[in-house]
């Protein structure tokens, strides 16, 4: 993918080999649209080739939102198994830069990660919240299944009945909730600051060799494949296929999208 100079919805910046990436669209609660997620793609796959990385971290700008799912007004449109299977194979592309990047991706979750954010969260491979963050898989209220890859993410990080929980109850889960369920590695304390937490949560890595973080994570996304049975992937495309074609996802698009537009 062509590499990006001057990114219209992130800030870049490269501190003691940690490259920092945040989403700034805090009005949209920093939404991931297609143009979104294709410029978090370029910006990983640009920078995966730098030997002097350590890690990378990956936050949303304001309190209120790490990040929101896809724009229902992008996805207006998406009423036929082609399109939606673009979309998604787009949106999966932009979550595995970063699942694949050859260094540590620890999320700062700076407030909710809903929907598409919650996958977007759960494709990094730490999750630091903030005292406030919450995390919320609410595809099952849209009538849908997961688009991008985390619902496998899900499963291996909290367990197949854990996931199915999270899933089928699209319930908004606490920070201390979270880290009991294994998808929080660290929460901030409510009497201290986030961006000091953060800074001591990211000190030891910044102290390792950029060929040794290579090193874990390599070891870390080795046992990751699927090894026998269905490919877990292929399954979750398949069933968002199947649940984002259907009427009862369109009703509730329809209905979501009039609220919103209403509020406007």
């Amino acid at each position: 993918m062509a590499s990006i100079l001057s990114p219209q919805y992130l800030d870049i910046r490269l501190e003691q080999g940690i490259l920092h990436v945040l989403i700034n669209r805090p009005e949209k609660r920093n939404a991931l649209s297609q143009a979104v997620l294709g410029e978090l793609r370029a910006v990983f796959e640009m920078h995966a080739g730098s030997p002097d990385l350590i890690a990378a971290t990956l936050t949303g700008a304001g309190e209120r939102c790490f990040a929101a799912g896809g724009d229902l007004q992008e996805f207006d449109t998406l009423r036929d198994r082609e399109g939606t299977e673009a979309m998604a194979a787009h949106s999966r592309a932009a979550l595995d830069s970063i699942r694949q990047f050859p260094v540590p991706v620890v999320a700062l979750l700076n407030g909710d990660a809903i929907g598409g954010g919650a996958e977007l969260a759960v494709a990094c491979d730490m999750r630091v919240f903030a005292s406030h963050a919450r995390m919320a898989f609410v595809q099952g209220a849209m009538g849908i299944s997961p688009a991008w890859g985390g619902g496998a993410d899900l499963v291996r990080l909290a367990g197949p009945a854990r996931a199915l929980r999270l899933l089928t109850r699209a319930e908004f889960i606490e920070a201390s909730l979270a880290f009991q369920l294994g998808l929080a590695d660290a929460v901030c304390p409510i009497d201290q600051d986030f961006a000091s937490f953060q800074q001591a949560f990211l000190a030891p890595i910044t102290a390792r060799k950029p060929q040794v973080m290579r090193a874990f994570k390599r070891i870390a996304t080795s046992s990751q494949t699927a090894d026998g049975g269905a490919d877990p992937r292929a399954v979750e495309m398949a069933s968002l296929v199947e649940t984002w074609l259907h009427p009862d996802h369109w009703a509730a698009h329809d209905a979501t999208l009039a609220r919103i537009s209403g509020k406007s």
